[in-house]
């Protein structure tokens, strides 16, 4: 039964991921090989990027930072598609993210 449709980033979906030993698929598995945090410093992350109070940042854009982990202004304007982030903003981000690397 779906009892929220919040997006979440791959990291922050492991809390929910239960665990069963007679499954085909091991999806905690799959997701951990493509994740570059643990499901505690995703929400962190996500959290210090909400503080930053930016108003172009839609949740849709917060969990993809959070998965791909922008190093420079180029990867975080692939993220940012549909709006143009000022330099001060794309700066804040970057900062943001670099203290999880």
């Amino acid at each position: 039964m779906i009892k929220n449709t919040k997006p979440l980033s791959m990291a922050e979906s492991l809390e929910f991921i239960k665990k069963t030993e007679d499954s085909e698929v091991d999806v905690a598995g799959f997701i951990k090989k493509f994740t570059k945090l643990n499901h505690k410093e995703a929400k962190e992350l996500r959290k210090k990027l909400e503080d930053l109070d930016l108003m172009k940042m839609r949740v849709e854009y917060l969990v993809k930072v959070i998965d791909l982990m922008p190093e420079n202004s180029e990867e975080l304007n692939k993220i940012f598609v549909d709006v143009s982030l000022d330099e001060d903003e794309t700066k804040k981000i970057l900062e943001t993210v670099k203290e999880f690397k």
